[in-house]
């Protein structure tokens, strides 16, 4: 049985969270559905879309602001943490995301937009935050039960897109989502267990390696979404950076690439200047010694190409898993992170 045979992969991963991974396509569809079950109504939010949420999901937030870049209307801005910023008000609408509906600083954030007098809007599962909303007469995006919150980046991505169309911060894109799961379902076969592909023969690379994720514009977002699935997927420490800044700083630090692995995610809309970087920087790189993957974006608009990434990127960090022995469902930490802090 060799390391990534499809039976290795469901010995290492006995919750099938390859099985998640690979229904992304049905997610976005099924997230177009969900939003539209919710009887949104539009609103004029002059301000702005302000995403409140934390760790897989709050990821929506920032890659809908890549895929709509240049085509939003107003600010499609993410915050993480307790507080939201002073400048959030009336104008503003609040989408307060947590998958479990329980986590305790999106519940702050939730109760911070109602304060400061935001339009809130919330998608969750379940929990304590879809609670609080239908007893506020809040509108709640249903989200599918059953995914680790990660797991329902589709669903993440779609509701903040659909919102930020509702309250005038950016275009419609349901076409491009549709487009985007037809195009998820082609790589899916191509990389899914079954098959062999570049995600396998990424994961076999980056197994014994600390990989830095590299990203501009598009991609910079996906960048930082596959560091986090390396981190809970396969339980290893990865990094992100977004060029241009990574060439005014990071790019020293590569004199010493031991055990460091570079990957940069590129797509083809990409500024001609950092297309430029990304040729001189990875000569740098690989002359200094350091392993480089360069890795094109599939697809013609913007929601293909970042969900091809996402999609990868989250295969990927599957495989790496399944090459070091390790659950990909499983959270220990983080379980008792919670734990501990649900006592004080």
């Amino acid at each position: 049985m060799s390391e990534l045979s499809p039976d290795a992969v469901a010995a290492a991963d006995p919750s099938r969270q390859v099985v998640d991974i690979l229904g992304l396509p049905e997610h976005l569809r099924d997230a177009l559905w969900k939003v539209d079950s919710a009887g949104l109504t539009p609103v004029d939010s002059t301000g702005g879309l302000v995403v409140a949420g934390m760790g897989g999901s709050a990821v929506g937030g920032r890659l809908a602001a890549a895929v709509l870049g240049s085509r939003a209307k107003r600010p499609v801005v993410t915050v993480s943490g307790y507080a939201l910023p002073a400048w959030v008000d009336s104008r503003w609408t609040v989408l307060c995301s947590s998958y479990s509906g329980g986590t305790e600083e999106t519940l702050a954030l939730y109760a911070a937009a109602g304060e400061a007098g935001a339009q809130r809007v919330v998608t969750a599962a379940g929990g304590e935050l879809a609670e609080r909303a239908r007893e506020d007469g809040v509108p709640v995006i249903p989200v599918a039960g059953g995914f680790q919150p990660r797991a329902a980046v589709g669903y993440a991505l779609v509701s903040v897109l659909e919102v930020a169309a509702l309250c005038g911060a950016g275009p419609s894109l349901r076409d491009e989502v549709e487009g985007a799961a037809t195009l998820a379902e082609e790589l899916a076969r191509a990389w899914g267990p079954d098959a062999g592909g570049e995600a396998k023969d990424l994961a076999t690379d980056l197994a014994q390696r600390t990989a830095v994720v590299c990203g501009a514009e598009l991609t910079a977002p996906v960048a930082y979404r596959w560091k986090t699935q390396l981190n809970e997927n396969a339980k290893v420490h990865a990094f992100a950076s977004e060029l241009p800044e990574l060439d005014h700083n990071e790019i020293e630090g590569w004199a010493s690439a031991q055990g460091f692995a570079a990957v940069f995610l590129e797509d083809a809309e990409t500024h001609p200047r950092i297309r430029r970087r990304v040729e001189l920087t990875t000569g740098i790189l690989e002359r200094a010694g350091a392993e480089v993957h360069r890795v094109s974006a599939r697809g013609s608009t913007r929601a293909e190409r970042l969900v091809s990434l996402v999609l990868l990127g989250d295969l990927v960090s599957l495989y790496v898993g399944v090459l070091r022995g390790v659950d990909p469902a499983s959270i220990d930490a983080l379980n008792e992170l919670k734990r501990a802090l649900s006592q004080n």
